[in-house]
């Protein structure tokens, strides 16, 4: 069985879990404030008859050294406290946005100079950072799911640069109910970042590809 561990477990980390579970993976869900305070999200997740895997609460740095991939879901502001060493070697997905309001101004972002998810990067030098799921709604990880060939199924973007590490995510992707469309670089995910077209668009893979193209950054 292939482990899910999730580094934060807000709207989006509960629907990841919840879509990896019925897909059969086994999900290792933490938070800032420690496994006692999500009992009761295990609980309501193992207690769904979908659910395919296991499913148990654990420190940040203990779903790190379980995940055979990592999903890094918490504020940009925040990324200092993932853990380092438990995610050596390993695949991190990144579904984090910029939010200046939240986060405070971070002028490499301000100015275009990197994307939030080479600051990821850079936090986790021994790791391989692949963005996804940052631009689509939480429930809607749930609820917009459908099965390979559904006409005009929802397509999700994968960015990394390590075509293999992207593979993984895209298998992942694929496996909870979504098509796949790579973005490309790191550094080219700014295209999918809040404000551009693609951003929350419900697209299928043309229309998401449409939206990346006309993205421009500003």
């Amino acid at each position: 069985m292939t482990t899910l561990g999730l580094i934060g477990a807000g709207h989006i980390g509960s629907a990841l879990a919840r879509t990896a579970l019925d897909a059969g993976w086994d999900v290792v869900i933490s938070n800032s404030r420690g496994p006692e305070t999500l009992a009761d999200l295990v609980s309501e997740l193992a207690s769904r008859p979908t659910a395919g895997g296991a499913v148990r609460a654990g420190t940040a740095t203990e779903a790190a050294a379980a995940a055979d991939l990592a999903v890094v879901t918490i504020p940009l502001k925040a990324i200092g406290q993932v853990p380092v060493e438990p995610l050596d070697g390993k695949v991190v997905i990144d579904t984090n946005n910029y939010y200046p309001q939240r986060d405070g101004q971070v002028a490499e972002l301000d100015e275009g100079r990197c994307t939030s998810s080479e600051l990821l990067q850079r936090h986790l030098p021994g790791s391989t950072v692949v963005k996804a799921f940052n631009h689509i709604q939480a429930a809607q990880i749930v609820s917009a799911r459908s099965a390979p060939g559904t006409p005009h199924r929802r397509a999700l973007v994968v960015a990394g640069d390590d075509a293999a590490a992207k593979q993984r995510v895209a298998d992942l992707v694929d496996a909870i109910g979504f098509d796949v469309v790579d973005l490309g670089t790191l550094a080219d995910s700014w295209r999918i970042e809040p404000g551009t077209p693609g951003y929350g668009a419900e697209d299928d893979a043309d229309q998401l590809r449409a939206h990346l193209a006309a993205a421009t950054r500003g």
